[in-house]
């Protein structure tokens, strides 16, 4: 019988897992559960005998894989997957999904929400800013960067968006104005917000060189992947800019240092935050079931990312 495995060291709400259950059960698969799990020994003696495995941002190993004989299907509950070994995944003939979209209005609540606290002052009871009549920056206009756009439209922010991969008329279509460099939307914007994956193009890609050309009180937000910023260059723009600020929902390297030299313009969520709502916990963990079934009953692999 086929065994499906939700492995999460962060676990998802009660509601979903007992969702996910019904799913698999329904299908006539075997239903197992590892959560809060604190070695990855823990991991690979579940996922023995595993048909298939749901992870949130739980690491996927090619140790993980040797061990999971039986593994033909990781589906990552959300969108990031680069805690999951794609090559090796690709050796062990395991095909890895992931269900972008799910997580999408959790995120873009959370990016407004630290907008707002940090244009407030922390909430300290001085006078803040607001965010109405200010520019904002969706750096990838996809699932999430769309829905910040357009939460920000309704406080009244002027918005642009960067995104090689889209059309300009699919982000006019959002209200949204587009530009066609990173430069030219840095050059554009107060406040930038990250949405562009971890790749190999990607890390270490936010620098100096494009922070420093944000105008007026810049402020960069990071709902996305703390890799794709160069930490020397990010201490650098605070340095020398006394206006810039950074709000994160990836706490960086030099988080201890910021907070303590640079306490009233940075903020960093206690551990990342944007998909811990139960909308996105549900939404999440039932599509990472359907997909199962589907891959199982019906070759469904659309949301493949190791072709």
């Amino acid at each position: 019988m086929t065994t499906v495995l939700v492995a999460t060291e962060k676990p998802f709400d009660p509601q979903a897992v007992d969702g996910i259950r019904a799913i698999v059960e329904e299908a006539g698969f075997t239903f197992d559960l590892l959560e809060k799990y604190t070695d990855p020994a823990q991991l690979m003696a579940a996922a023995a005998q595993a048909d298939a495995l749901i992870v949130r941002s739980d690491k996927v190993t090619a140790a993980l894989l040797d061990a999971a004989p039986n593994l033909k299907i990781v589906v990552r509950a959300g969108a990031g997957y680069d805690t999951i070994d794609l090559a090796a995944c690709t050796a062990h003939s395991v095909v890895v999904e992931n269900t972008p979209g799910q997580n999408a209005d959790a995120v873009a609540e959370l990016a407004i929400a630290m907008m707002l606290y940090q244009a407030r002052g922390h909430f300290d009871g001085g006078t803040g800013t607001e965010l109405k009549g200010k520019t904002l920056g969706i750096h990838a206009f996809g699932n999430v960067g769309s829905r910040v756009a357009h939460l920000a439209k309704g406080f009244g922010m002027t918005v642009y968006a960067f995104d090689p991969f889209l059309a300009d008329d699919t982000i006019e279509a959002a209200g949204v104005i587009p530009v066609h460099s990173v430069e030219e939307l840095y050059s554009a914007c107060q406040y930038v917000s990250l949405h562009i994956p971890a790749t190999p193009r990607t890390i270490g890609s936010i620098n100096y060189g494009l922070l420093s050309r944000m105008p007026g009180k810049p402020v960069l937000v990071n709902t996305a992947r703390g890799e794709v910023i160069d930490e020397t260059d990010l201490l650098k723009m605070f340095a020398e800019n006394p206006f810039f600020q950074y709000i994160s929902d990836i706490a960086p390297g030099c988080k201890a240092q910021l907070i303590e030299t640079y306490p009233d313009r940075c903020f960093f969520t206690p551990k990342k935050m944007g998909a811990q709502t139960l909308e996105a916990n549900v939404n999440a963990g039932l599509a990472a079931a359907e997909q199962i079934v589907q891959f199982f009953t019906a070759g469904d692999t659309r949301f493949q990312v190791n072709r």
